[in-house]
């Protein structure tokens, strides 16, 4: 089992989604209601891809390594 990163599930480290992103708002209110929701995703308002969260990949227990973008074990 991977460590988790020290920050909150709520937040995805900064290389994974840059402060500056346009719909950085939107994006992580999708991934919060996700979350509040018990869902395995949500429909990236930026791509349309479905994005996995920090929640459900938590729960896997390690990191695939893929880049995923919110990644609970990211810190790098």
């Amino acid at each position: 089992m991977d460590k988790p990163a020290p920050r909150p599930l709520t937040q995805p480290h900064p290389a994974r989604l840059a402060p500056a992103h346009p719909r950085r708002a939107e994006i992580l209110a999708a991934h919060e209601a996700a979350l509040e929701a018990g869902q395995p995703g949500y429909l990236d308002p930026d791509t349309g891809l479905f994005v996995l969260t920090a929640g459900f990949l938590a729960r896997r227990g390690t990191c695939c390594g893929r880049g995923c973008r919110h990644c609970p074990y990211y810190d790098d």
